[in-house]
């Protein structure tokens, strides 16, 4: 398997975690969003998007991290990433949703470079603007937890889900964007029990090959 990927990008941080999880070797081939790689034709070749990761398995050529993530959970189920019962995969599925459709599309990097560009933001405009969305996604996770009397250390359960895979890029985001993570104690508990695990400590931006 190889991934495409960018150390800092939050798509790429949650597939290298699926990944881990499922115990999976792949070759990572860096395109550097800051030197806008991902803009060249040679990267448009092989993702007309020109967004990363693509994932390069099975002869083919895989993009957006949600039906990649979900094709891995159909050819390689175990570990499984998703509970056995239909009512919990989508709570699951709908906690992985908030960050994946609400947080993150709307805080990627194609729209704070139009922020910053197109409309003139400077940087703590940009941090203002991220911090909104991440916190109002994050406040319905936090409820969400909250309600759930059966939550082991994960965000269900006992074992790491598609929603620790989702949700733990995000928290790295918001820390890069000084969001100010102290009314989210279980986000942070989570976050906390997942660092304990080798395939999130080894999917983290800083120990990539291309971070830096």
């Amino acid at each position: 398997m190889k991934i495409y990927s960018f150390f800092r990008s939050g798509t790429s941080h949650r597939l290298r975690i699926a990944l881990n999880l499922k115990g999976l070797a792949y070759e990572q081939i860096a395109v550097d969003l800051r030197r806008e790689e991902h803009l060249a034709d040679a990267f448009k070749a092989i993702n007309p998007q020109q967004f990363v990761p693509v994932l390069e398995a099975d002869e083919r050529l895989m993009i957006q991290s949600p039906a990649i993530i979900e094709w891995l959970e159909e050819r390689y189920p175990t570990p499984p990433l998703l509970p056995g019962d239909a009512g919990d995969r989508a709570q699951v599925r709908a906690l992985a949703a908030i960050v994946g459709c609400d947080i993150h599309p709307i805080n990627n990097r194609r729209i704070l470079e139009a922020l910053r560009h197109r409309f003139g933001a400077d940087e703590a405009a940009v941090n203002d603007w991220c911090g909104t969305w991440i916190s109002a996604g994050f406040d319905a996770i936090e409820a969400l937890l909250a309600k759930d009397p059966q939550r082991g250390d994960f965000c269900f359960g006992t074992t790491p889900t598609l929603a620790d895979v989702y949700l733990v890029p995000q928290v790295e985001s918001a820390r890069r964007f000084k969001v100010d993570l102290a009314r989210w104690p279980l986000v942070q508990a989570v976050d906390a029990a997942c660092a304990q695990l080798d395939a999130f400590r080894k999917a983290a931006p800083g120990a990539q090959p291309d971070a830096g």
